[in-house]
């Protein structure tokens, strides 16, 4: 039987050979397309306790081989997955990935233990039993959770669940006064091997709150925590205000640096500019200047032209000597009528002889 199109596509991702710290690979050219449809749940898994099962089927484990050439759907490949889940984490959803997608067809069980077998056999929790219970069933890839799941797993507790495969990584996990307490089931054939994502754990998330303890502590006061309920003391209290408060101070300092110098760059940048249009206007003075006023400028041919046509208007040219000369005839004479004397003929002989012409024809009258 074909296997869905998401399981065709994680087998081939598993043949895929060198696969990334995480179980991420590569495929060969471009992945096809999915359809446009939601491909996570709806509701989140459901609790073992809550799932009816039918013991009236017997309970057969099918082979490694069957598992991987693909089973019936009304029977899928049981795989376990069991953890602590704490601070639920990328590298938890990668690894149920990778349990979901060992097979073509998977129903993935994840055991989660309780906060009394975690303090006992591990360590102090940050998430309580049931938040973990909760994180753990809206993981996407989880069809069914066990709550309070056992630290060993008992050959009971397999056929209880009808489990065909024990998902884990191969590291060997030493606990419980055991090397690996995942030994008889690799002795079994039953353990299907996992990818741990390096460079996050829970361990890890832990270790940088630790580190930075301060920075949380004065980020959760800051976000309305009391000190109380952070445990911080009442000087220590007043030390994180008093450092939030250096820290402010300093970005403001640090916002008017950045912006003084923006306007700095600004401020170059249009002198800059203005220079460079300053040079190009002097250089077209300058070259105006010289155009006009220069040796061979515009003023000194102006001068020249005005000087040569005052001088032609001046001293006007004399006509050539080659040209003909016609001889005028005198000007008759005029007399004044009863006067003996000639009329002056010029201005001059006028107004001296006025005094005698005015004689003349007074004696003229008399007689």
């Amino acid at each position: 039987m074909e296997p869905p199109t998401s399981s065709r596509l994680n087998s081939r991702k598993r043949r895929k050979d060198g696969a990334g710290p995480n179980g991420a690979t590569e495929l060969d050219g471009i992945p096809p397309k999915l359809s446009r449809r939601s491909l996570g749940l709806r509701e989140p898994a459901p609790f073992s306790d809550e799932v009816e099962v039918d013991y009236s089927k017997p309970y057969i484990r099918v082979t490694y081989e069957e598992a991987m050439r693909g089973t019936p759907l009304d029977r899928p490949v049981r795989v376990y997955a069991d953890g602590i889940f704490d601070l639920f984490h990328s590298g938890h959803a990668r690894a149920l990935m990778q349990a979901k997608n060992l097979f073509p067809n998977t129903y993935l069980i994840v055991g989660v233990c309780s906060d009394e077998l975690t303090h006992n056999f591990k360590g102090f929790t940050v998430m309580n039993e049931n938040e973990r219970y909760d994180a753990v069933q809206h993981c996407r890839y989880v069809d069914e959770v066990v709550r309070n799941a056992p630290w060993t797993l008992t050959p009971e507790f397999l056929a209880e669940h009808r489990i065909d495969f024990v998902a884990h990584d191969d590291i060997p996990y030493s606990s419980a006064g055991s090397d690996d307490v995942y030994k008889h089931i690799k002795e079994a054939g039953m353990f299907a091997p996992t990818q741990r994502t390096e460079g996050i754990s829970t361990s890890d998330i832990i270790t940088r709150i630790v580190r930075d303890y301060d920075v949380y502590a004065r980020r959760n006061l800051q976000r309305g925590y009391t000190a109380k309920e952070l445990n911080v003391s009442f000087i220590n209290e007043k030390k994180y205000h008093l450092q939030e408060r250096v820290d402010k101070v300093k970005k403001r300092v640090k916002d008017v640096e950045e912006k003084s110098k923006e306007f700095v760059q600004k401020v170059e940048e249009k002198s800059i500019d203005l220079i460079q249009k300053w040079e190009e206007k002097s250089r077209e003075f300058i070259g105006n200047f010289l155009e006009m006023f220069g040796p061979e400028g515009a003023l000194k041919h102006m001068l020249k032209e005005g000087k040569g046509r005052m001088l032609q208007a001046i001293s006007p040219k004399q006509s050539p000597s080659s040209s003909p000369t016609h001889d005028r005839s005198p000007s008759p004479s005029f007399r004044w009528p009863f006067s003996t004397k000639t009329p002056p003929s010029s201005p001059a002989n006028r107004s001296r002889n006025e005094s005698a012409v005015t004689y003349d024809i007074s004696e003229d009258e008399e007689d």
